[in-house]
């Protein structure tokens, strides 16, 4: 994010503002770099997970299930013949923050057992940690996997809480606590503010 800052007299003395801040935003990917970068990710996911019968699919509501979503149907090009479970996952109530903040709840859809699978859990950024680890307690509810993985569209390093890293990383950045990153799914570019 980029602050300009403008000085100059008020020209009303009604108006007691002498300096106004201009806040610019930066497109990290553009629609190209993004369809690039869903595709890499679904590569890597299916370069590890080949043969594997027990790999499934879990986006984290609600932006993680947007990419999520591309993740899956670019993995059924890759591997036609296999038949991935996918699932969406809501960890609402498994907030460190839920008494802090309102949050609107989402459905969970997960029609499988988790028990003895390889998750690949699916999120959007990763920021303080903290959505994925509420994830990973909700997810428990469906079973004991027997091995998790993290899938993030955007890692924004040095901003942690909890010690949390993706095994798949479309893209990291560097950015100030004061910096949002929003991914306009609608637009198909992520920028950051």
């Amino acid at each position: 994010m980029y602050h300009r800052w403008i000085t100059g007299t008020p020209t009303c003395k009604s108006h007691n503002l002498a300096e106004i801040l201009v806040t610019v935003m930066t497109t990290i990917l553009n629609i190209e770099q993004l369809q690039i970068i869903i595709n890499r990710l679904a590569c890597q996911i299916a370069e590890n997970y080949y043969s594997d019968h027990k790999l499934v699919i879990i986006g984290i509501q609600p932006r993680g299930v947007f990419l999520a979503n591309k993740i899956a149907d670019a993995l059924k090009k890759i591997l036609p013949e296999s038949n991935i479970p996918y699932g969406k996952l809501d960890n609402t109530f498994y907030r460190d923050d839920i008494r802090k903040e309102l949050h609107q709840p989402n459905q969970t859809d997960i029609l499988f057992s988790l028990e003895e699978k390889h998750v690949v859990l699916i999120d959007d950024v990763l920021f303080t940690g903290r959505t994925i680890r509420a994830a990973l307690d909700a997810m428990l509810s469906f079973g004991r996997p027997q091995k998790v993985e993290l899938c993030v569209l955007i890692n924004r390093r040095y901003s942690r809480e909890l010690p949390i890293q993706p095994d798949y990383c479309g893209k990291s950045i560097d950015s100030l606590i004061s910096q949002k990153v929003k991914v306009e799914w609608d637009k198909e570019e992520v920028n950051l503010y």
